[in-house]
């Protein structure tokens, strides 16, 4: 299987993003195609030992920047990495392409490039959550700030099948994002949205899910539009960074019976702290384009590269595209909007 890696995004690029790409080779045996600046790539291939891997180079001149508007961005600069690594898709030519770079942008590049599954209004982001039992699927993380109720029921449909196809969560626990359980309660949104998803046929609605259910791990998939999920997924990143430092601090500060004690529980602590990075889910797959386009952290490093180019290669041999396909036919919901 060959994965297209846009090689110039992320906080790190291209180092972090290359050594990432040359772990991912190493392991899992797959062919790599880095797309980028192939001088500045190059020198870093050849300060690492690459012998025997199937790593290619694709030279693309132009970068996409946070700060330029992705829509217009995408459409100037055709020859930016992450706009070639989506064609390379598109030609199939590579079977996934794998970006940390700009999200806004990666979504345009995904739209234009790949174009929509029919029956797909938007395409949605769906980013694991680390709960105690596993992984919670918060669907959108970002995509769409505003999304119509609608919006909401072909996310339900695209998590569900993600949770259950690579996370393999059998029969996964879809729920509504709310202020409260009762199906009476929420904003006019949610109160359009409940019924459209008791009347799913492909699905395992279990009704509103509460923020607190996600860490909880007392529902598989969580829907809601990009606004919110942002924000709690910012927010849950936030505080498990926090926590740990928190508890750094406190036993830097403690006396020796403390500091001796937490010795004991450091494989503990280890475990804890590695459930809890999100480098370990690697990326969030933009589900909806017809392709496979895997979304990671702008401050991703090679760990999470590595782990985002396994989702890419989960996601495709486990037809997911294909699987939505299929349900949204299920659902009769073959129909795409013009917004």
């Amino acid at each position: 299987m060959r994965i297209a890696v846009d090689a110039m995004g992320s906080d790190y690029a291209p180092e972090q993003i290359v050594l990432g790409a040359i772990e991912a080779a190493r392991e899992y045996c797959c062919e790599i195609l880095l797309v980028g600046d192939q001088e500045e790539i190059e020198k870093i291939l050849h300060k690492n030992d690459i012998r025997g891997l199937n790593i290619r180079v694709q030279h693309a001149s132009e970068v996409i920047e946070m700060h330029e508007h992705p829509g217009a961005a995408v459409r100037k600069k055709k020859d930016a990495s992450v706009v070639v690594a989506t064609k390379l898709v598109k030609d199939r030519e590579c079977a996934a392409v794998i970006s940390a770079g700009s999200t806004g942008a990666g979504v345009a590049a995904a739209l234009f490039g790949l174009g929509r599954i029919k029956g797909i209004d938007r395409p949605t982001i769906a980013t694991p959550i680390p709960n105690i039992n596993g992984a919670t699927v918060l669907l959108d993380s970002g995509a769409n700030v505003d999304s119509k109720p609608r919006h909401l029921v072909q996310s339900a449909i695209m998590g569900s099948l993600y949770a259950e196809y690579v996370l393999g969560i059998k029969n996964p626990r879809v729920g509504l994002l709310n202020i409260g359980e009762e199906e009476t309660k929420g904003n006019e949104q949610a109160l359009a949205t409940y019924p459209l998803l008791k009347q799913l046929k492909t699905i395992h609605f279990i009704g509103n899910a509460e923020g607190r259910d996600i860490p909880r791990g007392t529902v598989d998939v969580v829907v809601c539009d990009g606004f919110v999920g942002n924000v709690v997924l910012k927010f849950s990143e936030g505080l498990a960074g926090a926590m740990l430092q928190l508890l750094k601090d406190t036993i830097k500060s403690s006396g020796l019976l403390t500091k001796l004690a937490s010795l004991m529980v450091l494989p503990a602590l280890k475990t804890l702290k590695k459930k809890i990075d999100y480098a370990e889910y690697g990326g969030a797959p933009l589900l909806g384009v017809d392709g496979c386009f895997i979304i990671c952290h702008g401050s991703s490093k090679a760990k999470a590269i590595k782990n985002a180019i396994r989702v890419a290669i989960e996601f495709t041999d486990n037809k997911v595209v294909e699987h939505i396909r299929e349900n949204i036919a299920k659902e009769g919901l073959l129909t795409n909007d013009s917004e």
